[in-house]
């Protein structure tokens, strides 16, 4: 057998620790060749470049990111081994054969694992075309095609990357003396003890961190974005490397809890585990907080965005024309042509803009709309809880606010003067029924016929109530009336066209591509949290089988063991997530706080979510474990 036929059986060997680096190396590759086969795809490119930009830009962070994971989980596979290297060299191995020896294995598992994932990625790269047209909401197919670009770039850039990491991990063997390596994970640990001091500086840290991000607003956010991030970053590595052990030391010392049936086990081993895993624990809640955090942000923005987009506009097509428009009776009909099929309301309002003078003596131009028509207008979009009553003297200001800004106070119980006639202000409310982002004063009708020097604007809205569904309509008027590429304004200024069905599908489509980028970034960050804890879990396997197979001997039943193991197995695997799900929730509730914007509902989605996945993973990973630990007893 030749040196590099035994590296390549060693593989085999170990394939229970290496799968899990397989997989999810193999996930890596394919993630990335998935970002390239749409980066490169000439279709996309042709639709929409911005996304050909993000998804390159995408594919640099994961690249960056696979390298920090491929290298923290080689490290504890080596870690894992030092007792099979041990009897290695003492059979005659030499440091260089060795060091050779892991470079060869670590060779072949990185073109095995970029190889299958690109291949995988072929096969699937149809249906993959396919799920992001639904995703990104395109009008145009994207049609298969042979990406050699993205077979070039992924399997030269993870050719590399193992091949330098192959490199690094030669490093960590350096330094071992034969009896460190013989003994392995076998040599006596000494007992696991936190500083006081440093458990309490992490509480106070991650609490002035929380403090502060919960208290900030708006800009301020970004002002303490930074120091609140190294802050809860500092405070999460002490709190698994000292505050996590001093907690389960504490339990130790309290008789009526340590002694109590299996808890003697359970904690007297559970110390030692959180501080050999304090590091990978600490890793992965950073990990899965920058997951819950960017996907959690994407979809949030995404509907914030949305709302501001609805919020408004109560109509599904508009149109305002403008004194002297001599196509307004065209465009009307129009309209109503592409409307036949549908079951729509009409409404029209006559915006007289006129000089107000306001108490302090200014003259601002403002548009008066009157009381009957403003009903109506109410009426026709079923939103009856927005008319208004006004006498003679009365007005009520109306002013133009969205999702995404609050509009500061307005002073009440003043007085304007309208065309030499006074009125009182009445009240102030938001309006969201005109669409032309203004504000206005609504008028009693005597009033509003007195007015008599005024430039006049008319508005007409056209309520459905699946706007939804008329995306094509709205294209094909704007098409028509040449508007498609100057976002609904005529260039001289005279009219204006807008489709709520048409605005909120290209939006959605920008937040498509977007959240298409983040979607799959999240998704690799949350399955290397995954699979590291997977990792840890079973390179202490061996370690697991010898000690609970010495305390079955002694009367430990299997339902106890399966007690034991679960609660471990939960603690080991949860806490982190749990820390995780808790800075992303502060973290979005910040982000709330600076867009005054309530992001419960898609914070609340995503975290969900990801908590429900790895729920599922656990249970997964928990019967495998109990399994092949009651074989070995």
């Amino acid at each position: 057998m030749t040196f590099r036929q035994f590296a390549f059986n060693n593989v085999f060997r170990n394939k229970r620790i290496y799968a899990a680096y397989f997989l999810s190396s193999l996930f890596s590759v394919l993630v990335f060749f998935v970002y390239a086969i749409f980066a490169f795809h000439p279709g996309l490119a042709k639709i929409n470049p911005n996304v050909s930009v993000g998804l390159h830009f995408a594919e640099a962070i994961i690249y960056v990111f696979s390298f920090i994971f491929v290298l923290i989980s080689m490290s504890a596979f080596l870690n894992s081994r030092k007792k099979e290297f041990g009897l290695m060299v003492m059979l005659g191995m030499t440091n260089q054969q060795l060091r050779l020896m892991v470079f060869l294995e670590n060779v072949l598992i990185g073109f095995s694992a970029t190889v299958s994932g690109i291949a995988i990625g072929l096969v699937f790269a149809k249906l993959i075309l396919m799920a992001a047209e639904s995703l990104l909401s395109l009008e145009e197919t994207l049609p298969f095609y042979l990406p050699w670009q993205a077979m070039l770039l992924t399997f030269s850039a993870f050719l590399i990357l193992f091949i330098v990491i192959s490199f690094f991990t030669v490093s960590i063997l350096k330094g071992n003396k034969l009896i460190d390596l013989i003994k392995g994970s076998t040599a006596p640990k000494k007992e696991p003890k936190a500083s006081i001091i440093l458990s309490i500086l992490a509480a106070l840290l991650l609490a002035v961190g929380y403090t502060i991000a919960l208290v900030v607003h708006e800009l301020q956010v970004v002002i303490a974005m930074i120091p609140v991030t190294i802050l809860v970053i500092i405070g999460t590595y002490f709190l698994f490397t000292q505050l996590s052990v001093f907690t389960i030391n504490r339990l130790k010392k309290r008789k009526s809890i340590f002694w109590k049936k299996t808890n003697l086990v359970l904690l007297s081993d559970l110390a030692y585990r959180m501080k050999d895993n304090a590091r990978a624990f600490f890793f992965v809640a950073i990990v899965s907080t920058v997951a819950f955090s960017a996907i959690g942000t994407l979809v949030g923005f995404r509907y914030m965005f949305t709302a501001s987009l609805t919020e408004g506009r109560p109509f599904a097509f508009e149109y305002v024309s403008n004194q002297g428009n001599q196509e307004e009776n065209k465009h009307i009909q129009l309209i109503e042509k592409e409307l036949t099929s549908t079951n729509y309301k009409k409404a029209s309002i006559t915006i007289k803009h006129v000089s107000v003078e306001t108490p302090d003596g200014e003259s601002v131009e403002w548009g008066i709309v009157s009381q009957s028509e403003y009903n109506h207008l109410a009426e026709i979009a079923g939103q009856m809880d927005k008319e208004v009553t006004l006498q003679e003297n009365e007005t009520i200001l109306l002013y133009f606010q969205n999702a995404l800004a609050e509009r500061p106070d307005m002073q009440e119980k003043i007085s304007y003067q309208i065309g030499g006639q006074t009125v009182q202000q009445k009240a102030i409310q938001s309006m969201n029924l005109i669409g032309t982002q203004e504000d206005y004063l609504v008028v009693n009708d005597e009033v509003y016929k007195q007015i008599k020097d005024f430039t006049a604007q008319t508005y007409y809205g056209f309520y459905l109530k699946d706007w939804k569904d008329t995306v094509d309509i709205g294209k094909n008027i704007l098409k028509t009336m040449g508007l498609e590429q100057t976002g609904g304004y005529s260039p001289d200024g005279q009219f204006r066209f807008s489709s709520l069905g048409y605005d909120w599908n290209n939006m959605n489509q920008g937040f498509g591509a977007i959240l298409f980028i983040g979607l799959f970034i999240g998704a690799v960050f949350f399955v290397a949290a995954g699979s590291f804890l997977y990792f840890r879990l079973y390179a202490d396997l061996g370690d697991e089988k010898q000690k609970f197979s010495a305390i079955g001997k002694i009367g430990l039943t299997d339902k106890e063991l399966s007690k034991i193991l679960t609660i471990q197995l939960a603690l080991l695997f949860f806490v982190p997530i749990i820390v995780a799900v808790i800075h992303g929730a502060v973290a979005l509730t910040a982000l709330q706080h600076m867009f005054n914007f309530n992001l419960f509902k898609s914070s609340a989605a995503v975290l969900g979510t990801f908590t429900a996945i790895q729920l599922i993973y656990f249970l997964f990973i928990r019967f495998n474990y109990i399994r092949k630990i009651k074989e070995s007893i």
